[in-house]
């Protein structure tokens, strides 16, 4: 099926519902890595989470206005590029995972200000170190944060696609 025949099974209302529903396995699919198999995300991969539930949030406000287009339109967009922002923060952890760049600040571990050396000490034995450079897991040589890079951008772009072209035709209408 070529992209331009699937773009015209697509509507505003389905593309909205692709992406909470992709978000809510994405999601999903990172809380289960976390809980079940016991892989703790660094602060990158936590950031990566967001843009996942706002596109959730916005794509089940598209459907709960489907059949007032503006409306629905703006909503499927903004969830759209919300999922493009992912796909930001997720080739921005890729780089610091391959050493291309440094992470954040926060990427190391401890933060906060200390009085004493004790303190220090007592931060650092305590403190589990989940380093954003570190490849927690991966298949194929794709870390998770690869796979979320490459589903948000297909999702994001592909959305905004589709609801362009939908866009174009309800004006030519």
């Amino acid at each position: 099926m070529s992209l331009i025949a699937l773009s015209e099974k697509l509507n505003t209302t389905r593309i909205a519902g692709v992406q909470a529903g992709a978000g809510a396995v994405v999601l999903a699919a990172a809380y289960a890595f976390q809980h079940l198999g016991g892989l703790q995300p660094c602060v990158l991969c936590l950031y990566q989470r967001w843009p996942w539930w706002i596109a959730v949030g916005l794509g089940c406000l598209a459907l709960l206005l489907r059949g007032r287009f503006g409306m629905e339109l703006v909503f499927a967009g903004a969830s759209s590029i919300a999922i493009l922002s992912g796909a930001g923060i997720a080739g921005f952890h890729v780089g610091v995972e391959q050493h291309w760049w440094e992470g954040l600040a926060s990427c190391g571990g401890a933060g906060g200000i200390l009085n004493s050396v004790e303190a220090l000490r007592q931060q650092i034995m305590s403190a589990p170190v989940f380093r954003c450079a570190e490849v927690a897991w991966s298949l194929f040589g794709i870390s998770m944060s690869g796979y979320n890079f490459l589903i948000s951008l297909a999702l994001g772009v592909g959305g905004l696609c589709v609801l362009w072209r939908h866009r174009e035709m309800s004006h030519a209408g």
